[in-house]
């Protein structure tokens, strides 16, 4: 099935405002590390070392943004995707929470954010194979 003209304007615009919040992060990333780690501590170094999380913000906001743009099946996929990766995500963490207690090497938090990316395209790919069964 092709893409309605509104649906391609819909995805060209979350790409554009996605990369354009990766790369916010992606150059206040790069600037944090180099400028800020150097910094003796104070609030100028924290607010430096906090500065990628305006990229962050951006994609968040880009993802709301898309989610108010699409259809309401889309949308409600795309809903029940995120919770589902969500409620994976918590059960992973929490899992290797208690693997940490028997004296596995502690994960960085950044660890987290990766799971629930990879958590949300598992859960995407699975429920839209699934969707493809059902309708054949």
């Amino acid at each position: 099935m092709a893409a309605s003209k509104h649906e391609k304007r819909v995805g060209k615009a979350y790409l554009r405002e996605m990369a354009g919040g990766f790369l916010v992060y992606a150059v206040l990333l790069v600037a944090s590390i180099r400028y800020g780690r150097p910094l003796e501590d104070g609030a100028v170094r924290l607010l430096l070392l906090l500065s990628p999380m305006i990229g962050f913000c951006l994609v968040l906001w880009a993802i709301a943004r898309h989610l108010g743009r699409v259809d309401e099946y889309l949308r409600m996929f795309l809903l029940e995707s995120f919770a589902l990766a969500s409620a994976l995500t918590a059960g992973l963490t929490f899992s290797y929470g208690f693997l940490e207690t028997a004296g596995y090497p502690r994960i960085s938090m950044f660890s987290v954010w990766m799971v629930l990316c990879g958590a949300t395209m598992l859960v995407c790919l699975v429920r839209s194979v699934h969707a493809k069964r059902q309708t054949r």
